[in-house]
Formats: structure tokens, C-alpha cells, sequence
């Protein structure tokens, strides 16, 4: 039987995290642990041995951040391209990082934050105010390009002139392509990277015109307590994928750790926390 589309891709996202992010050092540290917590370090060893990793030095954190957004840019690539079927359109998926600030205003929901961006410069007082507020720079972003009326009218006429002269998935009313999902990448969480996510998300959400991306957060953050601080609650992050769900539940489950298994219980059964296979289909909605 032919290898499942996710399944296949989800074996080779994990290939690609062990050669490059995922490591354990000469003192049994795996990267996406913290070293001054026993359980931490616990936890995310058992998943690396699960993934079968390979031993090596830790990486800077700069750097294993930028590899791991690669990495997830790459996955997704690998699955959600493969869903036309169920999700027809013409995507593109980019990794954005820290290069600009404004990216998003390419997009048709924030093409009005460029006049935004522009005022506040000519403007002290409207720049204070505004704070950076508006400014967004996804790690990764699905984009879904605008359709000719050629491929709107294929199988029968659906659109002409005198109608839906304002849709914004119409190539002819002019418009920006349309940002689909925003994805952070977050190799670990601490409590003020996590903030940075809600934050991200929230301006996402107050600064759209029109619908709203999806937004999620991919992490290999290992402690279920940190998983917690930006899982649970709902209203900005539609959900939180882990880069190994299954794996990190084995490794807590065999580091008895009652606690820890029982918060990332309520995660995964509340639905704030699933696995990166489950991300390509959610994002298919």
C-alpha cells in the first residue's frame, strides 16, 4: 500500500529536524530543552530518542529559529499543495521571517495599513499614538493568488461585467492576492515569546478588512506548562501544532509525570493542541 501524503511527509519533516535543529549535546541536553529543568530536558530526550536522533552540539537559538520555519515552510509545501482537490486555489507558501515589517500590507485584508504606515511617518503625534500596533511580520504565510474570470467561468458561466464587481478573489476588480493563514514558528516558548504570538494574532485580528487568515503557532517546545501559556485560552490563536504531538504524550507518559500529562490532556482533549500532521487539513478549511 502506498505511503499516506502526511504520513510520508510527516517522517520526512522529522528527517529534516534531526539532521539540522534537533540535536543532544555532549551533556544529554536536546535543543528544544531548557537545561535547568530536570523534567524539560526529560521530556524532550524521550522525544528525540523516539525520532531516533542523532547526538550533536546545540545550535544558537537565532539560528535553529530560522531552520525551523524553513522546516515548517517546507512541510507545508509538501501537504497543503497536495489538497487542491479539497481546497482549489492557487497558493503559495512563503517564508517571511524578519525581513519587513509592512509584508503584509501586499495582502488584500491589510493593503490599507501602506497609506497607515505612510502617515505615521509625516505624523509624530499619529506615530506615538499608533505605536507599532499595526505592524506585522508572519514567520510564514499561505497566500491564495486571485482568479482570472477565464477559470471563474471554466465549466459555466459564473461572473461578467455587471456583477461581483467587488469580490475580492477577482483578478479584474484589482485587487491584492489574499493572505490565507499567518504561521509562527516557535522552536521553545518562554513567556515573552508567547506573548509575542498573542500579540501577532490580536493585531491580525484588529487590523483586517474583510476575512480573517488563519493563525497558528508551530512549536517543539517539550514542558506541557509552557505549551499551556499559549495554547489554552481561545479568541486569538485558532489552535497550537506540535512538531511531534504523539511523541512528546510517550515521552511525559514514561517520565511519570502526573501533572504535566494531565495539563497537556486538557490541551489536546480542549482541541488548543494537535499534531503537525493535523495542520495541512485544518488549513484546508
Amino acid at each position: 500500500m502506498k505511503d499516506a501524503l502526511i504520513a510520508k511527509a510527516r517522517k520526512k519533516y522529522h528527517a529534516s529536524l534531526l539532521q539540522s535543529v534537533l540535536t543532544v549535546n555532549s551533556q544529554g541536553v536536546p535543543s528544544n530543552a531548557d537545561k535547568d529543568s530536570k523534567l524539560s530536558v526529560r521530556i524532550a530526550k524521550g522525544i528525540a530518542e523516539l525520532l531516533e536522533s542523532e547526538a550533536g552540539e546545540r545550535l544558537a537559538g537565532q539560528t535553529s529559529g530560522s531552520e525551523f520555519e524553513a522546516i515548517n515552510a517546507e512541510f507545508i509545501r509538501d501537504t497543503f499543495l497536495g489538497l487542491n482537490h479539497i481546497r482549489p486555489g492557487h497558493w503559495e507558501i512563503k517564508k517571511i521571517g524578519n525581513r519587513n515589517r509592512m509584508v503584509i500590507a501586499g495582502f488584500e485584508q491589510y493593503a490599507h495599513l501602506t497609506a497607515l504606515d505612510e502617515a505615521s511617518k509625516n505624523n509624530p503625534e499619529l506615530a506615538a499614538a499608533l505605536g507599532n500596533d499595526y505592524t506585522i511580520t508572519p514567520d510564514i504565510i499561505i497566500v491564495q493568488n486571485l482568479l482570472q474570470d477565464a477559470e471563474l467561468n471554466k465549466d459555466e458561466p459564473i461572473v461578467d461585467q455587471n456583477v461581483s464587481r467587488r469580490a475580492a478573489i477577482r483578478a479584474i476588480n484589482g485587487g491584492k492576492p489574499l493572505l490565507h493563514a499567518s504561521i509562527s514558528s516557535k522552536w521553545t516558548i518562554r513567556s515573552d515569546r508567547s506573548q509575542n504570538s498573542r500579540s501577532e494574532a490580536l493585531n491580525l485580528i484588529r487590523n483586517r478588512k474583510g476575512h480573517l487568515p488563519h493563525i497558528v503557532v508551530v512549536t517543539a517546545e517539550p514542558l506541557p506548562s509552557r505549551l499551556a501559556s499559549i495554547a489554552l485560552g481561545t479568541g486569538d490563536i485558532d489552535c497550537v501544532y506540535h512538531f511531534a504531538l504523539d511523541e512528546l504524550k510517550q515521552s511525559v507518559e514514561m517520565a511519570n509525570a502526573e501533572d504535566a500529562l494531565e495539563m497537556l490532556n486538557i490541551m489536546i482533549d480542549g482541541k488548543r493542541l494537535k499534531d503537525i500532521s493535523d495542520l495541512p487539513l485544518d488549513l484546508a478549511i
